[in-house]
């Protein structure tokens, strides 16, 4: 019963069913208010950041909305949370409002606005807008381990089971938000017929956030002094952001952080230690035969 030591908040809610959607597996949470998100107005200064599940986006947004807004925002709003700021544009959860009225009421401008939808489900108007959008790509290794962690502690992703079955079934896309693989191919083919997309990877933020943000920068035509740079450099580093409530999600219903932080780690290559060495020799035998393209590369270390 509710009154159990240990039991959560969520409890009311029970875990989705994956389900096949227009060839992606995805849950009834990402799909229940698809014909608005269809048919969702972007504007031309919006600016999307999508990513595949646990690549980055939460850290990019939180880039983005200091860049953007750091120097302009009231105290106030300094305490809204990042979910509130940059909203999922295709979530509809029970007790929130749906993301596309989220996003709808947002006050600020540009308006950021988060996705983990695969490139085909992306709402026309974003390419007719000819918006901005940041892609943020992440290793697969990296990235079914991060997934893990979360699915066991979300209880709004479908329940993950043990890790060998999960590492199958991510190699088998069956996961929400469908395959990793053509969610990362299809986003890197997209770039190359739509200007405005930056692809990045989050490899690449870890090695180096300054000079990354300084790529974003570019791209966003954002020219933030070299103290402004730097201050913004120390709020994203990992450590900092797990600490900060605005970021860290401690405010989110659906969690339960006795189980996992949403903010983990943050490093590249800790699948090393979820990994064994047949899991991992079996894992690149299957990417092999997934990851045709060789202009699209990734590191599992750095």
């Amino acid at each position: 019963g509710a009154d159990e030591p240990g039991m959560s908040r969520m409890d009311s809610l029970s875990r989705p069913e994956l389900f096949d959607f227009h060839g992606v597996s995805m849950t009834r949470y990402f799909t229940d208010n698809w014909d608005n998100i269809q048919n969702f107005q972007a504007r031309p200064d919006d600016i999307l950041i999508a990513t595949y599940p646990k690549a980055g986006n939460t850290w990019v947004s939180y880039i983005l909305d200091l860049l953007y807004f750091d120097q302009t925002s009231p105290e106030c709003q300094k305490s809204v949370p990042i979910y509130a700021r940059v909203p999922v544009l295709e979530i509809t959860f029970p007790s929130l409002q749906p993301g596309t009225d989220m996003v709808d009421n947002l006050l600020t401008s540009p308006r950021l606005i988060k996705t983990h939808l695969p490139v085909q489900f992306v709402p026309k108007s974003f390419w007719e807008q000819n918006c901005r959008i940041v892609y943020v790509a992440r290793n697969g290794k990296d990235s079914v381990v991060s997934f893990f962690h979360q699915e066991r502690m979300t209880m709004i992703l479908p329940e993950p089971g043990d890790w060998s079955s999960y590492l199958q079934r991510f190699m088998e896309g069956k996961m929400v938000f469908g395959s990793w693989y053509d969610h990362v191919n299809n986003w890197w083919e997209k770039k190359q017929m739509y200007s405005n997309l930056h692809y990045m990877f989050y490899e690449d933020l870890v090695e180096d956030t300054g000079r990354e943000i300084d790529k974003l920068c570019c791209f966003l035509g954002l020219s933030p002094s070299a103290q402004e740079k730097e201050r913004l450099a120390g709020r994203v580093q990992f450590d900092n952001m797990k600490q900060d409530n605005v970021v860290n999600h401690s405010a989110f219903l659906g969690m339960d952080f006795k189980l996992s932080s949403f903010i983990r780690k943050g490093k590249v290559g800790d699948w090393k230690n979820h990994f064994t060495v047949a899991q991992s020799e079996e894992f690149d035998e299957d990417y092999k035969k997934k990851m045709k393209n060789p202009t699209l590369t990734f590191r599992n270390e750095i």
